[in-house]
């Protein structure tokens, strides 16, 4: 989860990235439009730069991994972490409760009967 919160809508970011498309070419470089706009919206040029390059990944203009499969990666890595810790929880577990009928059987060995009741009660079929 990002660390920073976002302090513009998506509408303003959608909007900041439109106006830089369309007054590109008013400008001497990609750059110099992108600093006029920040100032316009009161950000950081190199965070509607960011802006800007997202949404060409996204476009498929530009090569990288877009929002929506990045999202997906992430939501499927957190599930992932999740069930490997689950399963490290019920493998836990069993070792427990494995370990905790092992020594229910170890009786005295004056308890024989006990032990025949026991020993009878892991193996029900067998005669």
């Amino acid at each position: 989860m990002s660390k920073t919160t976002n302090k513009f809508a998506p509408e303003v970011r959608e909007r900041a990235v439109r106006m830089v498309l369309d007054h590109e070419r008013d400008h001497p470089s990609r750059w110099a439009a992108v600093v006029s706009i920040a100032e316009k919206i009161g950000c950081a040029p190199q965070t509607l730069h960011e802006w800007l390059k997202k949404t060409e990944v996204d476009s498929g203009k530009r090569a990288g991994v877009p929002t929506e499969v990045a999202d997906k990666l992430k939501a499927l890595e957190r599930e992932n972490r999740e069930l490997r810790q689950a399963n490290e929880i019920l493998r836990k577990a069993s070792a427990y409760f494995a370990q905790a009928e092992l020594d229910s059987l170890r009786l005295p060995s004056n308890d024989a009967a006990h032990r025949r009741n026991l020993l009878g009660r892991l193996r029900p079929f067998k005669r």
